[in-house]
């Protein structure tokens, strides 16, 4: 009986082993730092303001600087990418949030607080697209979307620690060490990255890189490519691409899938614990439900992730916004029981935010290798919109005056929406290219 049967010759037709592993281990620290920087201006806000002598008020752009360059970054580092690799643009990307991060404690005024946190964004945003990106390309697609889910949970992940660490480490060292370390952690990474991480086998083949594709094959364990090698040039990634040869309508989707769950996302973050208070909780079980509705999409991100694998993508994360949409508008009835608040907050945790988080998946899957990293810096971008929106949405409800049950409706119907815009995919297979990259349709 040949032995060519059991050749593992791809990454699909592989397990998923030791050094794969290691590649989504050190893309999962990635997001992990991105979560402890982005967490860590807000946690040390009130301090600075005091030290720096800078209106609580002032904070506003501050924080929004930070959004801004993170949604350019997102953008401009996905196509960049697809340009130079994966690799090298990740390593820029991390060098320049780490070096903005260290220079953060020697800014004295605002403008220099909000010019230094809008090239932080940049750096926090652009590394996204190459670990996703990066992740996708080395995982078998019938484990992708819990691999790419589990490698995004180091974003929350690294934001609740980041809180932790601060909570420790401020009353002691001030609100400077916390920038210190979240500038020397990923530079002492930045080697760590440079020697292990290799760049994805998809695009070097893409570029025709024969010698160092056959390198990792070989790390891989993979059989020697006979045959299938690019031979044309693909084409140049842009953005008009990601509407050509009928990705557009696809690319419409899923950005309002990505626009709708950040806005989601942020609307509850943003305004969770106020109006739990204002519903005559103690601040002690507001604040749990935050905690609650974290850990909820930890745990929620890693079961849809590998349902839907099991399952298909697009079922099983629109069937999660939809469900998750009733356990939003229960949060509205928390201020009857604690238990019902905290129940509550974890299934919208559980549902919606992990299907928020799985939903990036799906920009990996729909495009083709060439464009891939423009697609998903696009889609992140999109998405960053929608966290700005979600916060000034529940800011102009509150000042409407309403009530809590009907407050939590509005994110209620926005999950819907969520779940009509990903079941909407079901009828978009992913689009047959023309260029030489591999054809991958998305599995609804």
């Amino acid at each position: 009986m040949t032995e060519v049967l059991h050749q593992r010759t791809t990454i699909d037709q592989s397990n998923l082993g030791r050094y794969q592993i290691t590649i989504i281990a050190l893309c999962s620290v990635v997001a992990m730092i991105d979560g402890f920087d982005t967490q860590a201006i807000s946690l040390v806000a009130p301090q600075m303001a005091h030290d720096l002598q800078i209106d609580m008020a002032h904070f506003g752009p501050i924080f929004g600087a930070g959004l801004l360059g993170s949604l350019i970054g997102s953008m401009l580092f996905g196509g960049l990418a697809d340009r130079f690799g994966r690799k090298p643009t990740l390593l820029f990307a991390v060098l320049l949030f780490a070096g903005a991060s260290l220079v953060t404690p020697f800014c004295r005024s605002f403008g220099l607080l909000v010019a230094i946190r809008f090239i932080t964004g940049l750096g926090l945003g652009g590394a996204l697209p190459s670990i996703i990106a990066i992740t996708a390309e080395y995982t078998p697609a019938r484990m992708r979307q819990t691999v790419i889910a589990g490698m995004f949970c180091g974003f929350p992940l690294g934001a609740v620690l980041g809180g932790m660490a601060t909570a420790a480490a401020m009353p002691v060292l001030g609100w400077q060490s916390i920038f210190v370390a979240g500038g020397v952690i990923p530079l002492l990474l930045l080697p760590i990255l440079a020697l292990l991480l290799p760049e994805s086998m998809a695009f070097l083949e893409l570029k025709q890189k024969h010698q160092l594709l056959a390198r990792i094959r070989s790390r891989l364990k993979l059989a020697p490519k006979t045959g299938g090698e690019v031979t044309a040039h693909p084409p140049k990634a842009s953005v008009a691409s990601l509407f050509q040869e009928g990705r557009g309508v696809g690319t419409l989707l899923l950005w309002a899938t990505l626009f709708l769950s950040m806005l989601l996302t942020y609307f509850l973050i943003s305004w969770l614990p106020l109006m739990s208070v204002r519903a005559g909780l103690d601040i002690r079980h507001a604040v749990m439900s935050v905690v609650t509705l974290n850990i909820g999409a930890i745990l929620g991100c890693l079961v849809i992730g590998r349902l839907a694998d099991r399952r298909g993508a697009v079922k099983v994360i629109s069937t999660a916004f939809a469900i998750g949409s009733i356990a939003i508008a229960a949060i509205g009835l928390g201020d009857q029981s604690v238990a019902l608040l905290l129940a509550a907050t974890f299934a919208t945790g559980f549902l919606s935010i992990g299907a928020q988080m799985c939903a990036v998946a799906l920009t990996a899957a729909f495009y083709d290798t060439w464009l891939r990293a423009t697609g998903i810096g696009w889609s992140s971008g999109i998405s960053k919109i929608g966290a700005f929106v979600g916060p000034v949405l529940g800011g102009l409800l509150i000042g409407t005056g309403v009530l809590n049950g009907s407050f939590f409706l509005v994110p209620a119907f926005i999950s819907v929406m969520a779940a009509g815009a990903v079941f909407a995919l079901r009828h978009r297979m992913r689009p047959v290219s023309t260029s030489p990259a591999p054809q991958m349709a998305l599995q609804p």
